[in-house]
């Protein structure tokens, strides 16, 4: 039979753990946002804004995301602390250790809850804009393009994210040249912002049968949920409305309305073709161009800080922030944290964590 003061003693340290968590989270100011989006939604003319509603539901489900696992985990150990005294009450042998089970497993628990603690940046649990670029190495570079679109949207799916393709372009012969995507769940540009950087894989080559190096580039903003003070003078903008030719398929009809934003001062560019509508694909564009040019001044003004900008250098040799070695061994390392594994398969898989 289990240590019952022993046993106890978890118990408490858990529930003090939970109430030091249920401050860093804000917990209190977060449930007042849940009451004032319910009451919200509750008015006769909610849905009439759509895009608005839709805003406020996903911020409700994703405040509720962090408050529900903790409020969980307080009742379990609570119960459980009950359950504890009964059963040892009535010298119930099983039934301590049935209980001690449940306890032993509440450190582990709140261990994942505190990872949320850590995502505390102002826009880590919005959603987030997610591009992933070819860099060096032709063919083989589409196709790891490729192969990186499939890790992280299997990546989404475990972690119950959802992502909607804003732009899409193959490449020429295999995989694609690039893609974006908005990504929305707990904590995603908090989780994504660091896979920011340039992705290196090493492996023979199914086009040229020769060991090759290939490049791709993500980048990551938030989808910034308040309003961005960001002015964009249209003469400024070089706007192209793009016509589908060629291939078609699944893409051809979104092309054909597809709308391309080259901010020439910046040289950042932007490509939306993911609505029917030209006006709301040019809509959605201005949206990720403003997210892209307000993450970019915050980088400049961060800068002396080792911010997101130094993480943003050439696409090719030297740059990567991660190998991806198929052969002639197996390996993934991350060079930021030295982190590695030789599970390659089950990192290409989505097993990002």
């Amino acid at each position: 039979m289990p240590d019952i003061s022993e046993v106890k003693s978890i118990v408490e340290a858990s529930v003090k753990r939970l109430g030091e968590l249920r401050v860093s989270l804000d917990l209190a100011g977060k449930s007042s946002r849940v009451a004032e989006i319910d009451e919200l939604m509750g008015a006769s003319d909610f849905w009439n804004d759509k895009d608005s509603a839709q805003a406020l539901v996903e911020e409700r489900n994703n405040i509720k995301s962090v408050i529900d696992p903790v409020v969980e985990v307080e009742q379990s150990a609570n119960d459980s602390l009950e359950l504890l005294d009964m059963a040892v009450e009535m010298g119930d042998d099983s039934g301590v250790e049935a209980v001690t089970e449940d306890i032993l497993a509440l450190p582990e628990k709140i261990e994942r809850l505190e990872t949320m603690a850590l995502l505390s940046g102002p826009h880590d649990n919005e959603p987030c804009f997610f591009s992933i670029h070819t860099g060096a190495g032709g063919s083989d570079a589409c196709e790891w393009a490729e192969m990186l679109m499939r890790m992280y949207t299997r990546f989404f799916e475990r972690q119950g994210w959802k992502f909607e393709e804003m732009s899409f372009s193959p490449g020429d012969e295999a995989g694609i040249k690039g893609v974006e995507l908005r990504v929305s769940g707990q904590y995603a540009y908090g989780y994504l912002k660091g896979e920011l950087g340039v992705h290196r894989l090493v492996r023979i080559s199914p086009f040229s049968g020769r060991r090759e190096t290939s490049f791709a580039a993500v980048d990551v903003v938030p989808d910034y949920q308040e309003s961005i003070d960001i002015e964009v003078d249209e003469n400024d903008l070089k706007i192209d409305r793009i016509h589908a030719t060629g291939k078609g398929g699944q893409h051809v009809n979104k092309t054909a309305s597809a709308v391309r934003l080259t901010h020439e001062p910046s040289g950042i560019v932007v490509m939306v073709q993911t609505e029917r509508s030209q006006h709301r694909n040019k809509d959605l564009a201005m949206k990720i161009l403003k997210s892209r040019l307000y993450q970019k001044a915050l980088a400049e003004r961060a800068a002396a800080e080792n911010s997101r900008n130094a993480a943003k250098v050439e696409n090719a040799w030297g740059s990567q922030i991660r190998n991806y070695v198929l052969h002639p061994y197996q390996m993934v390392k991350d060079h930021r944290t030295n982190v590695e594994t030789g599970n390659i398969q089950a990192v290409l898989d989505g097993d990002l964590d």
